[in-house]
């Protein structure tokens, strides 16, 4: 009688078209890491110098500079000339009919601007230029804030992947340590599949921090018009803060802070505006100066004349009263902005100090101490006096902790961009460009893009 074939379980089918999956994903990811290798490592420096050089948002203001300068050229002209031919007493009726009795005029015209006008005109333009050099310097600022903190993102990630990658070296010795044990008959099976579970969870966590740090990688690239990173890792170290600057310091340089003095530019446009329309209510002159020749008689004569509007002050008054309440306007905008930064600048400098704190306790102290438990717990579960569960805990504290570490680094950096872009005092940034080396336990994170094979 032939034995019926048994059902297959479908648990254990999941389990593995699951591990294949992950292997395939890997391999890819390995593949891909491979060709990427001899990729260059990315300085802050070269970051910012790209930005700097091909970011969009910035080559807008070459144009709007050309477009000033027409402006500009506009401004300076002086009132154009106008020639005049009349015709009076043409085709008419006795002795008008013909051109016989036909009065010819020529005259040259122009208008006599009071009130300085040009100059008016000219120093409107001026100040435009002021205000644009200011909103681009404000422009360059916020980009170099958006590199440095992209650029944090990614050291960030880099060290992310490297933690992950030691959480699979721990995880595969959490395996080896229990295997062992139910090899001996000390544990029972159940722990060594819950080791297996976990140690393929700590490879799909590898895998996924990978990915993040390549979207990453991806993500400052186009800071400089870049679909395609051309670097495969960024220097510097995560854990160095740059100068520890004090809060009054900062905030004396915050009143310096580019956006302060756009509104300060804005004020000066808004004065040559007024200016401008203080000198419109004066009335200009029109003049004339002609030659006139009577056909009935072959006989000329000069024609002289001038005309000014009346009233013309009382028609700008509204122009006035516009330009003067929009210059107030500008100084009540700038105190609400500097009162705004000053709110920004506060929490970022005490963020910061907090994260850096935070770093330096978690390096010292907790971290010391959780790699000494974790030393000596999996010591006694070797010899049975821990169970699995007091194992696991102790390596999950440690890889906490040490995230933990990398994230409030992170934080560190990052609030010190802020404060960057708000003051212009150099902290992570300078940070950042001191050490252009690639740490090596990043490199060793990228032999680990394969460990499911």
């Amino acid at each position: 009688m032939l034995a019926m074939p048994t059902r297959p379980s479908f648990g254990g089918w999941n389990r593995r078209v699951l591990s294949a999956r992950c292997i395939l994903c890997c391999l890819l990811f390995a593949f891909s890491s491979g060709l990427s290798a001899a990729l260059p490592a990315l300085s802050l420096a070269d970051a910012v110098q790209r930005s700097l050089a091909q970011n969009p948002r910035l080559k807008v203001f070459p144009f709007r500079a050309a477009a000033l300068q027409g402006q500009a050229e506009t401004a300076k002209l002086r009132p154009a000339y106008e020639l005049g031919v009349d015709a009076e007493n043409l085709g008419g009726s006795g002795e008008f009919a013909g051109v016989d009795g036909a009065e010819l005029t020529v005259a040259l015209s122009s208008v006599i601007e009071m009130g300085d006008k040009r100059a008016a005109r000219q120093g409107l333009v001026s100040n435009s230029y002021a205000v644009l050099e200011a909103t681009r310097q404000v422009e360059s600022l916020a980009l170099l804030g958006e590199v440095t903190r992209r650029y944090v993102a990614v050291l960030t990630a880099q060290k992310k992947v490297a933690l992950a990658a030691e959480d699979v070296e721990l995880a595969e010795e959490s395996l080896a340590v229990v295997a062992k044990r139910a090899k001996a008959g000390a544990t029972p099976e159940v722990e060594v599949k819950r080791a297996q579970a976990a140690s393929a969870q700590a490879k799909l966590s590898l895998l996924a921090e990978q990915q993040h740090f390549a979207y990453l990688k991806m993500a400052l690239a186009a800071l400089w018009a870049s679909t395609t990173p051309d670097f495969n890792a960024v220097q510097g170290d995560l854990f160095q803060f740059g100068a520890d600057v004090g809060f009054e310091s900062l905030y004396t340089k915050l009143e310096k802070n580019p956006a302060i003095e756009v509104f300060a530019a804005e004020s000066r446009l808004k004065e040559a505006e007024l200016r401008l329309a203080r000198t419109e209510a004066r009335a200009d002159i029109s003049w004339s100066f002609g030659v006139r020749q009577f056909q009935a008689n072959n006989d000329t004569a000069l024609l002289a004349g001038f005309s000014v509007p009346l009233f013309s002050g009382k028609r700008n008054s509204g122009a006035i009263k516009t330009a003067y309440a929009e210059k107030n306007q500008i100084l009540i905008q700038r105190e609400a902005a500097l009162l705004e930064l000053h709110t920004q600048l506060y929490r970022a400098f005490y963020s910061r100090q907090q994260a850096i704190v935070a770093v330096k306790t978690l390096g010292i102290t907790i971290i010391p101490a959780l790699e000494q438990a974790l030393s000596a717990t999996q010591t006694a579960y070797e010899g049975g006096r821990y169970g699995y569960l007091d194992y696991v805990s102790a390596r999950q504290e440690l890889l906490a902790a040490r995230r933990g570490r990398i994230e409030a680094a992170a934080a560190a950096l990052q609030y010190g961009a802020e404060i960057e872009q708000l003051t212009g005092q150099s902290l992570s940034a300078q940070a950042l460009r001191a050490n252009h080396r690639a740490e090596a336990h990043d490199d060793r994170a990228n032999t680990y893009s394969g460990t499911f094979q």
